[in-house]
This record gives C-alpha cells, structure tokens and sequence, in this order.
C-alpha cells in the first residue's frame, strides 16, 4: 500500500478538485441545470453524483480496489458487499449540505474520509465557497489549507461554559432537539448548514459545539467520519454522550443516538447535561 503522505496528498487533490466541480454547478444560473430528486425525503442533485463519480474514479484510478473498498452516500445501496469487509475503507460524502446547496447559502462541503479498522485515520474536508480545505492524519494534526497558504487549526480556549457558542442546523431540527439546547449551559447559538461546515467554524475559532441527536433518521457515516478527525486533531473531542467513540464501517451506516463535539475544553460536563436532558 503507498505511503499515507502520498495518500493524503491525493485525497487533497481530489478534494480541491471536487470543490471546484461542486461550484461549477453551483454557480450556474437557474436551478434546471441540478435536476433535483429526492430520496427518502432527502435531496439528490446532478451534482452529488457528478463529484461522487469524479471521487471514486480518481481514488480508485491510483488505489484500486483490492487493498480498499469505497463507501459513498450516492452508491452504497448499490454496493452492500462493500461494508464492513475491508481494514481500509473510503468513506465519502460527494456533496454534505445539499439543501444548503440549492439554497444557495454556501454552507456545503465535501468529505473524505480513510477509516482503518472502524475509526479514522485521515480526512480531508473541502468547503467549496470559502475556498478553503482542511485535512489531518491521525495522530499529526490538523491542517487548513488555502490556494496560497497552509497553516495548523487548533479549537478555541474559553473562560467559562457560559462562554461557549453551538452551531446548530436549519433545517434538521427536531423538539427533542430544540428542547435538549434549551437546557445547555451555554445559549450562544449560530446557524450553520453543513456538518463540514459547522466542524469548520469549530477548529476556526468561531465556534464551540455541535451536537446531534437522532430521531426518525440519524446521520450517517459519511456525515461524521471526516469532520470527526479535522475536529479531534485540532484539540476537540467528537463522542457519543456516554463517551464512547463513534464506531464507522460496521454494517450500519446510521450514527444513532446523542453525539457531541466540542473543542474539549467542558466535553464531559457538556455530554452529561445533554445526556441528563433526554433521559
């Protein structure tokens, strides 16, 4: 198998080149061009399987497919024998944020993830419109990455709990949800679109905490595993409320239950008031 910096330095070429493919259609005039289905109550455009299809084409045209197998949001069903049998599986999100995406917001992104035996070991996280790509290594850090600089990302140090800011989604909201932030210490709030996104404004200082709970649907692999990583080598922590890390390629692609990310610093105190809150 080649060398992680090698593979890094590929994941990160096919990032800033499905970012710019992702603004080529999101920059077109009229939305006839995205021809818009919808899949389980969820939006499907021409341009999530256009970058899908550009991601795996060019990961496999270098990696093959005998020491990897492939895990993308637009070909999983598709392709069921390739869960849960490999060491090393790409996990890919071609388009995270797609309603953001027709709506025109500018909070999409891409992810990439290499998961190595159920956890994460390299990703590379592209938000299209801000023109930035973040990336990290397990164990090397994390990394901001712009057409002319490159430069470490570290989470913010605040004074007290009360301090924090959380990012919230617009449109996946539930009561249980929105009664659960209601009883956090912290009431700071900032709407943001894509989980990418929203990781993002974490390791940029702009923000503090994500958290997601499942109801009828839960976020899957493709959602988490890359900003898990950009997250976790910056400083911040990414679990389950109990703690426990979250578990990708296992056969089931849902992440159900309560998670949260934070920039560490009041995570297990933050995990028991969420915990406390649903119980």
């Amino acid at each position: 198998m080649q060398d992680i910096k090698q593979i890094l330095e590929l994941a990160c070429s096919v990032g800033w080149r499905a970012a710019e493919i992702l603004r080529s259609y999101y920059n077109q005039k009229g939305d006839g061009n995205l021809d818009v289905k919808y899949k389980q109550d969820d939006p499907v455009t021409a341009a999530d399987l256009a970058v899908s299809q550009f991601i795996l084409e060019n990961l496999q045209a270098v990696l093959g497919t005998e020491d990897f197998a492939y895990i993308s949001e637009e070909t999983y069903q598709s392709q069921p024998d390739s869960q849960g049998n490999s060491e090393w599986v790409w996990i890919i999100d071609p388009l995270d944020g797609t309603r953001d995406f027709i709506e025109k917001t500018g909070e999409y992104a891409v992810h990439i993830a290499l998961i190595k035996e159920r956890r994460p070991v390299l990703a590379v996280v592209a938000v299209p419109e801000a023109e930035k790509l973040y990336y990290a290594v397990k164990g090397g850090g994390a990394f901001v990455e712009t057409r002319d600089s490159k430069v470490p990302v570290k989470v913010a140090s605040r004074e007290r709990i009360e301090d924090l800011t959380v990012v919230v989604s617009r449109s996946h909201r539930n009561a249980t949800l929105d009664k659960l932030l209601q009883q956090l210490p912290c009431q700071q709030q900032k709407a943001i679109g894509s989980i990418g996104c929203k990781i993002a404004a974490i390791v940029e200082q702009k923000a503090d905490v994500y958290i997601s709970l499942s109801g009828k649907s839960a976020p899957k692999d493709w959602d988490m595993a890359a900003p898990e990583l950009i997250l976790t080598e910056a400083g911040g922590q990414f679990t389950h409320f109990d703690g426990t890390p979250l578990q990708y390629n296992t056969g089931d692609i849902n992440q159900w239950g309560g998670i949260l990310a934070s920039n560490s610093q009041f995570h297990k105190e933050l995990c028991h008031q969420a915990q406390k809150a649903i119980s």
